[in-house]
């Protein structure tokens, strides 16, 4: 998950956005002000840390296999690449 200041609030790249055919359909942006220091608040959307108390079960298991995936060696982009693509989405990276 990536997430990057943009002019409307939060552009947020979703969990395996990277291996989508169509990233685009895991790609958004949150509109709104950034606020809170934890759980942030973009618009109507609440963002917090994983592993926190009350994390969501099945977006921990999803991000469980996620990291297994990384660490087996299923390539994830590189810092460049993310930046560039989420560039293109309009972020101020």
């Amino acid at each position: 998950m990536e997430f990057f200041p943009h002019p409307q609030g939060l552009l947020g790249f979703e969990i395996f956005w990277e291996q989508a055919s169509d990233a685009s359909a895991l790609i958004r942006v949150y509109e709104g002000e950034l606020k809170g220091e934890g759980p942030w608040k973009v618009g109507d959307a609440v963002l917090t840390v994983l592993g926190c108390h009350g994390t969501d079960a099945e977006l921990a298991s999803l991000f469980a296999d996620w990291k297994m995936q990384r660490e087996m060696g299923v390539v994830y982009p590189s810092e460049d690449e993310i930046f560039t693509l989420a560039r293109s989405y309009g972020a101020e990276v």
